[in-house]
């Protein structure tokens, strides 16, 4: 069980509101040919984005109603396989409506997703890997709902604002690393955080821990594939 105390700083119900507030109202300033500009989403373009954040909310209802099992087969029946190609399917289903009714879309489901989670805290959920702490769950979306804006380039209006979500992502990383990679070695040092796994270590910028942690790493990055690899355990 991961040690949690190095969130409790934060209240994830709020950062996933603020995050959904900053994706609404930056979707909402979309018009024409925006839409169809390329995310960092391999393929995605940035309509593609919300189309998954839409499809992704069948499955946090799914959760909130115990209903995960029922939708996983649904899903495999129309041939997903992993986390990709349900992600796929979800963008896919929705590749032809218009980006104001996705919008509408996201914005009812997840307002009510939001609202659940946070009447809901303190119990656990039904999730795909079991039972799991609302709480915990929150962050995850918190931070799912944070990478994707970056991944549409939602703009960050203020310094204050950027410092304080990089601490409270770096801070979730290095959560969810404890948490689905205990074998890394993990040091918080003042300037970054010392990671080693598998004979290999590096000492990572909080921005570069966040975009290791999230699949985000760019190409050229130094960073040994084989630790890249080990890192990436969201997104």
């Amino acid at each position: 069980m991961p040690d949690d105390g190095e969130l409790a700083e934060y209240n994830p119900y709020d950062l996933m509101e603020s995050e959904a507030a900053r994706l609404e109202f930056y979707f909402s300033t979309l018009t024409g040919d925006a839409w169809d500009e390329p995310s960092a989403c391999e393929g995605w373009s940035v309509k593609d984005v919300l189309a998954h954040l839409a499809g992704s909310e069948e499955y946090n209802r799914a959760c909130l109603t115990d209903s995960v099992g029922a939708m996983f087969e649904r899903y495999t029946s129309r041939g997903a396989t992993d986390v990709n190609s349900f992600n796929e399917l979800g963008v896919s289903d929705r590749r032809d409506q218009r980006p104001a009714d996705l919008l509408d879309e996201w914005r009812r489901e997840n307002g009510e997703t939001r609202a659940e989670m946070r009447h809901r805290d303190g119990e656990q959920m039904p999730t795909s890997v079991g039972q799991y702490p609302v709480r915990w769950q929150a962050w995850h979306l918190a931070s799912e709902l944070a990478t994707h804006a970056d991944d549409v380039n939602v703009p960050v209006t203020h310094k204050r604002e950027e410092d304080a979500r990089r601490d409270w992502r770096v801070r979730f990383a290095r959560f969810a690393l404890a948490e689905s990679k205990p074998e890394v070695e993990v040091q918080i040092l003042a300037g970054g955080t010392w990671v080693r796994a598998d004979g290999n270590e590096a000492t990572l910028t909080d921005d570069d821990l966040i975009d290791a942690v999230n699949a985000r790493l760019p190409a050229d990055h130094k960073l040994k594939p084989e630790l890249r690899e080990k890192l990436a355990s969201l997104g």
